[in-house]
């Protein structure tokens, strides 16, 4: 049966199929190696994309960017500082507004809700560009990625998530793998263990699908591991939380010694970025002076031939230009 994705929103991976999914996949596979031919597209000419960020953004809004231009589209980008969005005008009335004047609406800021008001009440396709509690755009690219540097089927994968397993890239990992048959551990103390609701129902899917969903606070969960991933420890404006995320999560950190407790050489790392991995940025030089070490990853393992994280970032946009292609053109 063909896959028709036009008008869809992607909100979260929980409301595709694994054929969709894999189409998504392979769409993005021949756009990417479109791109690296030379060969342009115009599959988005006359689409009017709106970009609406309440949170800021480096890979998120430069894919898009990227990937509608490449195909003939048009964006427009609006923050809190430029729009009456949330301010002087309703979700319901900005979303009606929205919709009258442009072909599809990226949204990337904090409650999951505003992101799927948007799609009820816009009548265009909405993308989910991260929430607190999902980030469907960077799971693709990440499965993209995997695929590229894996070789095993996805089902056959296991990927082993480090650090805070309740934030919104664990969350989103669970509902990937739960979705293609995967095997997903979340590794972390248990303070900040998965919420049992989201546990229960990635569980339900993984009972169709075959996939393997579990939470450890033991290292032996690595073992076999294709894939170690992490992620940040606090975001600007949690710097009250650092004492204690540092104090809880500093056993998970990824380290050499961890990825040679997979017992696979062919164990990559993978981080949906940015990433303190060094002391080189503002926020960690202030926090090593005030005695905490935030690096959720040595700068050996980051800088290493095992990291891809960088690929893993040019595949936001080739996987974001897919979903713009399936669902407008």
């Amino acid at each position: 049966m063909a896959v028709d994705l036009k008008g869809r929103s992607f909100l979260t991976l929980m409301d595709f199929t694994p054929e969709e999914i894999r189409y998504h996949l392979d769409l993005s596979k021949k756009l990417k190696a479109d791109r690296k031919a030379g060969r342009t597209g115009d599959a988005l000419k006359g689409k009017n994309i709106l970009l609406l960020f309440e949170k800021s953004s480096t890979r998120t809004r430069s894919s898009f960017e990227a990937g509608a231009t490449q195909e003939g589209g048009n964006v427009t980008f609006l923050d809190n500082r430029h729009s009456q969005f949330g301010r002087k005008e309703s979700l319901e009335d900005s979303a009606k507004v929205f919709g009258r004047i442009y072909d599809a609406i990226e949204y990337r800021g904090y409650a999951q809700s505003v992101v799927e008001d948007l799609a009820k009440y816009s009548g265009v396709p909405v993308y989910n560009g991260l929430t607190d509690t999902d980030h469907p755009t960077q799971i693709l690219a990440d499965l993209l990625t995997i695929e590229e540097h894996v070789d095993k089927k996805l089902s056959d994968v296991k990927v082993v998530f480090c650090g805070d397993t309740r934030n919104n890239m664990a969350y989103a990992w669970m509902y990937g793998c739960a979705k293609m048959g995967m095997s997903f551990a979340a590794y972390g103390p248990p303070e900040l263990a998965p919420d049992t609701a989201v546990m229960e129902r990635v569980r339900g899917v993984a009972e169709e699908t075959g996939a393997e969903i579990v939470f450890s606070s033991d290292v032996g969960v690595v073992e076999s591991a294709d894939v170690l991933y992490t992620d940040i420890w606090a975001s600007m404006g949690e710097e009250d939380r650092i004492p204690e995320r540092v104090r809880l999560l500093t056993p998970y950190r990824v380290t050499s010694a961890l990825l040679e407790a997979t017992g696979n050489p062919g164990t990559i790392f993978m981080h949906c970025l940015p990433a303190f991995h060094d002391f080189e940025t503002d926020m960690a030089k202030q926090q090593y002076a005030l005695g905490y070490d935030i690096r959720e990853v040595t700068d050996e393992v980051f800088r290493s031939e095992r990291s891809v994280v960088f690929d893993e970032a040019e595949n936001r946009m080739h996987t974001i230009k897919a979903i713009l292609v399936a669902t407008l053109a």
